[in-house]
């Protein structure tokens, strides 16, 4: 024990020396409270754009006196003119789009611009409108009670309500993003410790300690596990404290706040400890192999896919969880933590993720020591 203690120390030493590596150690977490603050102002922006800002439209013919007051109504900034004049006016970035009348089709004109899309939604509601008050104008001139035919069917609505997608959205990336954080920070002390050590020549230096092999390895595996746990813990630190200023700052949280329970930061601690010692594992297994740091690099950027993607997908597509997912690798963390977040019991999968975890972890530690007792791996 003491000599892997000795081993630990000269690990973290150089790490610590290493500006490259403290980088990753310190500055990737900064940009958690970027995206959720960054990407929050922006949900925020897009949902509560004011109205003016996408309302210049303009109308290829005379509009009626109840086009007029429903254009009002819908604070329409409309403009009457050709439809020479007013694609003119559209082309010069005057209006958000115009709408053209045969006899009684209408036709919006626009492009695929953010502007249009939503001066699009607002001239659908508008013509609807005139579209309603047309039809029931045309009842009642014929005797006709208006509420017997536009309201023959009604249809109400039993469903229950889920968290706002924004809201989801960004707890689901927040914790995405930390698992990637780990994964790059362990990447670059594991080249260094592995195939920097044998492209420096200092290997064969550290072999002449009276320090067996297995020590080594050891050694090299806690310091690198420990500056993915100082990267998690940093990026979890973080994420509590940009949530909560995130949701104070934006309307977009007033119904469906931005909230991360205590059970979820539990478990995000958990999830912390148990991805920096298998992705620390993961890396030196890949990057022993390699002979140059730069060969090392590049064998080990698949991994940071690996602990990022299939968690993405289950994410978007809305993948349930069962207790076999629970035990797939990298799925299982943010499966889990989907769980979490709506409240679901979820013991007995966190124990399955846990002891798959440990097994793959102990697995990976057991390969590894048996690899550097092989000459071929270590020159």
């Amino acid at each position: 024990m003491n000599k892997i203690f000795v081993m630990l120390k000269k690990e973290l030493r150089e790490t610590l020396r290493d500006k490259k590596s403290l980088s990753m150690m310190f500055i990737i977490p900064l940009l958690i409270p970027i995206i959720i603050i960054g990407m929050s102002a922006l949900f925020d922006y897009e949902a509560n754009r004011d109205v003016k800002e996408y309302n210049k439209i303009g109308f290829a013919y005379e509009l009626s006196d109840t086009e007029t007051k429903l254009a009002k109504d819908y604070e329409i900034d409309y403009q009457v003119g050709s439809k020479k004049e007013l694609k003119k006016l559209f082309d010069d970035d005057k209006l958000d789009l115009y709408l053209t009348k045969k006899d009684n089709i209408y036709t919006i004109h626009g492009d695929s611009s953010n502007d249009t899309s939503y001066a699009s939604s607002l001239v659908e509601n508008y013509l609807n409108a005139y579209k309603a008050t047309l039809q029931e104008d045309y009842l009642n001139s014929n005797n006709i009670p208006a509420d017997d035919v536009l309201n023959i069917i009604s249809v109400d609505y039993d469903i229950k309500s889920k968290d706002d997608f924004v809201t989801s959205y960004m707890l689901s990336y927040a914790f995405m993003f930390l698992i990637m954080a780990i994964t790059v920070s362990a990447t670059y002390p594991a080249t260094d410790a592995t195939a920097g050590e044998k492209e420096r020549g200092t290997l064969e230096t550290l072999l002449t300690f009276p320090v067996d092999n297995k020590d080594i390895m050891i050694g090299k595996y806690l310091s690198i596990s420990i500056s993915s746990i100082v990267t998690g813990l940093i990026s979890l630190i973080l994420t509590a404290i940009s949530i909560p200023v995130a949701n104070n700052m934006f309307k977009i949280y007033d119904k469906n706040p931005l909230v991360l329970p205590f059970g979820g930061l539990l478990y995000i601690f958990l999830v912390v400890i148990l991805c920096s010692l298998m992705v620390s594992g993961l890396c030196i297994l890949v990057a022993s192999k390699c002979k140059t740091f730069k060969e090392a690099q590049s064998a080990l950027t698949p991994i940071t896919f690996i602990s990022f993607f299939p968690a993405m997908i289950a994410s978007m597509t809305g993948v349930s969880n069962s207790l076999i997912k629970s035990a797939i690798p990298f799925l299982n963390f943010t499966m889990i933590y989907e769980d979490v977040l709506d409240g679901k019991n979820c013991l007995l999968n966190i124990l399955i993720m846990v002891i798959s975890s440990l097994v793959i972890i102990y697995l990976l530690v057991k390969t590894n020591i048996k690899k550097y007792k092989s000459e071929k791996v270590l020159f």
